[in-house]
């Protein structure tokens, strides 16, 4: 997260992660929730707000969430089954539950059949927000594996040289586990940026970089500009000059992967509130021993990390590392609500009747 998108440290509200945990998880209860399904959903949220990734941490994706409840978009007990299954694959119909209870279920599936046979993956269609990618994929770590997730979300994204939305920000992140490094964990939409950020932005009154909007005819706006109300991005790159067409290509990947594959649709088909996910796990010690990958993969590591930084630069970082730094500072101060926020969060848990913890 850039630093313009934080909320000061000064003006911040600190929360300890489990009482936010707890109070989030007595939300989702009363809006229907199951005690164990709610915990979960919280987990995935605040362990965003730990690492770092406030885009979609509590801050901005709780309200969307018991919306959904509220409105009935999103299913509190849904039926999810699995509709189709081979030793090393399966699809899951998640019958509008939401994505961050569901898609951890789908990955421990994915696990499952990695155990088995290799490697595992699991289509989930019908189905809604994931919240984190990287939380999903971070499953397969403790079972000596490699984790990936992707997500096809509802059109908010041009194609390059297009001027309607096609695409969702249709992230894609993979973890790989290390010896003693933090494990590589690269999550990132393929979209010039989350759309999480620009709401970030908006709430900050923080400018907008050149390049991640594009204006109402399709163009990109590559100078600065104030975060709008109808919020239209780019492919990762931007435009054809910067490589938007690589993004675009990703973003495409993702759409057909985590989409059409799932016999459920797409992002744009049929739309909002419909999300698809893919979840993989590849277990190592059906490729190599796992001992002497982890020690390569610490090497690997600590070479990206002591590459000689360029003039204005202190350090190079790989992957996972800024996450894993943030992680441990939050887990000891807490984590950094924006008053605004926390607010919002007791004025809710007082209307619902949910003990609120901070």
């Amino acid at each position: 997260m850039l630093e313009q998108f934080k909320v000061s440290h000064d003006a911040a509200e600190f929360v300890q992660g489990d009482d936010l945990r707890n109070t989030v998880a007595g939300i989702f209860e009363k809006l229907g929730v199951s005690p164990e399904d709610s915990l979960l959903a919280a987990d995935v949220q605040v362990l965003a707000d730990l690492r770092g990734v406030d885009s979609h941490g509590v801050s901005n994706m709780l309200k969307s969430y018991i919306t959904g409840y509220q409105e009935g978009s999103i299913n509190p007990r849904p039926n999810w089954k699995v509709v189709r299954e081979t030793p090393s694959t399966a699809t899951i119909d998640s019958d509008r539950g939401l994505g961050t209870i569901i898609t951890p279920k789908a990955m421990d599936i994915a696990i499952q059949k990695a155990k088995n046979v290799g490697l595992g993956m699991v289509t989930i269609g019908n189905a809604r927000h994931l919240g984190m990618a990287s939380y999903h994929a971070m499953m397969a770590l403790e079972h000596d594996m490699i984790g990936i997730c992707m997500t096809s979300c509802p059109p908010s994204v041009l194609p390059t040289f297009g001027a309607e939305p096609r695409l969702g920000t249709n992230p894609i992140a993979i973890a790989v586990p290390a010896l003693n490094e933090p494990p590589f964990v690269f999550d990132a939409a393929t979209s010039s940026v989350a759309v999480n950020k620009i709401r970030i932005a908006a709430r900050l009154g923080s400018p907008i970089p050149g390049g991640w909007l594009a204006g109402e005819d399709g163009n990109p706006i590559m100078e600065e500009s104030e975060a709008p109300e109808k919020v239209t991005l780019v492919p990762l790159g931007s435009n054809r000059e910067l490589g938007s067409h690589k993004g675009y290509g990703f973003s495409c990947m993702v759409d057909i992967l985590a989409g059409v594959l799932t016999g459920f649709g797409y992002g744009a088909v049929p739309g909002r509130p419909n999300f698809g996910h893919m979840v993989a796990a590849y277990s190592i010690e059906a490729f190599t021993d796992v001992g002497p990958f982890k020690v390569e993969m610490d090497e690997w590591l600590t070479m990206m990390k002591t590459t000689k930084p360029a003039p204005g630069h202190d350090r190079v970082l790989v992957a996972g590392q800024p996450e894993a730094e943030v992680e441990e500072v939050r887990r000891e101060e807490g984590i950094p609500l924006h008053p605004d926020v926390a607010d919002w969060i007791r004025d809710t848990c007082g209307e619902m009747g949910v003990p609120c913890l901070f």
